[in-house]
């Protein structure tokens, strides 16, 4: 009986049977960061987060009264995106397009870091919307030059999709890694004390 229970902590953590199958561990069990690291990565991320709103700020929230002629409110997504392709120089569409999507990344990256709570993928995604469309509002309402464009929304929100799923993800799980559940699979094989 002491076989099996060794047996099947081993195959608990080396995660494969004989048969080849993966165990039904699941991949949150995995070991968290040393507290000093993860104190660190969470420093890190604010101020990255700081820097990343006063850039955001910068960006997006300087009158430009030299374009107040040219600026007009988009409420219908895709049409600025099509401006934008229809323009005959193909960097000026990489410019607006990219830059947009890159605006949002660090939403992406730093979100799960910072907030626990909103580590999941439609969390993340809602959270970057909402702070872009307050960000846009502010934009059309209040400051010369500018104008409200959703497609800028969805843009930015497109950018947080990318880096959550390229770095945001994983970093929040190693920051922040959920408690260990114990099944009843794993109740049942633990040895008796």
């Amino acid at each position: 009986m002491v076989r099996t229970a060794s047996l099947s902590s081993t195959l608990r953590t080396t995660g494969t049977a004989k048969s080849g199958r993966r165990s039904s561990v699941p991949a949150q069990e995995r070991k968290a960061l040393p507290l000093p690291v993860r104190l660190l990565v969470m420093l890190l991320a604010f101020v990255a987060m700081v820097a990343f709103a006063v850039a955001l700020a910068r960006l997006t929230l300087e009158p430009s009264p030299a374009s107040k002629a040219l600026i007009h409110t988009n409420l219908h997504p895709g049409s600025s995106l099509r401006a934008y392709l229809d323009q005959p120089a193909l960097r000026d569409a990489v410019k607006q397009i990219g830059g947009n999507i890159l605006l949002g990344v660090p939403f992406g990256v730093l979100v799960p870091v910072l907030i626990p709570k909103a580590r999941g993928i439609l969390r993340v995604l809602l959270l970057t919307a909402v702070v872009m469309l307050l960000v846009e509002l502010v934009q059309g309402t209040l400051i010369t030059g500018r104008a409200f464009d959703i497609d800028d929304v969805i843009l930015n929100t497109s950018g947080a999709l990318v880096g959550y799923l390229l770095l945001g993800r994983r970093i929040g799980r190693a920051v922040h890694p959920k408690p260990r559940r114990r099944s009843w699979r794993n109740r049942r094989e633990a040895p008796k004390a």
